[in-house]
């Protein structure tokens, strides 16, 4: 844990092979971080811009775009995995997250096989099957669980869909018949570069919209009391440099949370960041400024809506890029 009392993690939100055999390493020997997640955005910007990947690309011959992604992918988990094995036997997390094929979002059949298969290719038990938090997703997400395999819920923007995931662990929980970790991945930052604008444009407190929609999803998950089940608070980077590079970790810090972020960020939050608990809010405080929002004609719930939307295009947009390049 990065703070043993709040049973607070952070997390590396980055996967890179140089990067695994170095700074990654000595950012878990200095405890500053206890687990790792990635996503096809995050593999995409690793193969196409890094030399590492080169060698092993050239030996895997004739293999299709899909299989020369897995293959490069699975073997950075892996051996993320293994770097992060010694946390998680001791039970200090040390998952790392891989997210199944997003083209596979509306397909509760093909995300379940394809998050088995992934699991048991990997073959080891801190690794976390990522599934995005739609209809199809909480299907696949019950049948995982269900078969003690970890499992990070993504995409989630709205209390709806924290609800929807943290009901499918439990089922799943429930025909597994003991605990398994899971975490529902809020999206930060997102909102307030959707908003933040507009916002200003009426006087109303910018940077805050994402924090008050993530502290109250926290509130519901925190609720429902699923065992082995946290929040992780992600996009947590901020897009907007009037704010401390540490922002939304420091104004998420929650107990019995994640948080999974950039590694300036990272950085940043563990040399200037206050450690101080900063959830729950007060339910007023965030019904008050979300009333302002609806006083000036924003429909929120459309918003992160969109966000939804978007984010599931540019994880296909990446995946596609990804397999396009191989």
């Amino acid at each position: 844990m990065y703070i043993e009392d709040l049973k607070f993690s952070l997390w590396a939100d980055f996967i890179e092979r140089d990067y695994l055999d170095n700074e990654f390493k000595e950012l878990i020997d200095k405890k500053i971080i206890n687990g790792a997640t990635s996503n096809p955005a995050i593999f995409k910007n690793a193969i196409l811009s890094s030399d590492a990947y080169i060698a092993q690309l050239e030996s895997l011959g004739d293999m299709s775009a899909k299989e020369k992604y897995e293959a490069v992918a699975i073997y950075d988990i892996s051996k993320a995995a293994d770097i992060l094995r010694p946390l998680h036997d001791r039970g200090d997390d040390g998952y790392v997250s891989i997210e199944v094929d997003p083209f596979y979002c509306d397909d509760a059949s093909a995300t379940i096989a394809e998050g088995k298969r992934l699991f048991r290719t990997i073959n080891r038990p801190n690794v976390m099957i990522k599934v995005p938090a739609t209809e199809a997703g909480y299907e696949a997400m019950q049948a995982l669980t269900s078969e003690g395999i970890p499992v990070n819920a993504t995409l989630v923007f709205k209390k709806e869909q924290a609800v929807a995931c943290a009901n499918a662990f439990q089922k799943g929980l429930t025909q597994y018949g003991k605990k398994v970790d899971t975490v529902i991945s809020i999206f930060v930052s997102r909102v307030d570069r959707a908003l933040d604008k507009m916002l200003a444009e009426h006087n109303i407190a910018t940077a805050l919209t994402g924090i008050y929609n993530s502290a109250a999803i926290y509130d519901a998950i925190e609720a429902m009391q699923v065992k082995g089940c946290r929040t992780l608070f992600a996009s947590t980077g901020v897009k907007d440099d009037s704010l401390p590079a540490h922002y939304y970790v420091e104004k998420l810090l929650a107990y019995n949370s994640v948080n999974t972020a950039p590694i300036d960020t990272i950085k940043a939050f563990d040399a200037e960041g206050k450690k101080e608990k900063a959830l729950p809010i007060a339910s007023s405080i965030i019904q008050m400024h979300m009333q302002k929002i609806q006083e000036i004609g924003i429909d929120l719930d459309a918003v992160l809506q969109k966000q939804i939307e978007d984010g599931l295009e540019a994880f296909k947009d990446a995946f596609k890029e990804i397999l396009e390049a191989l």
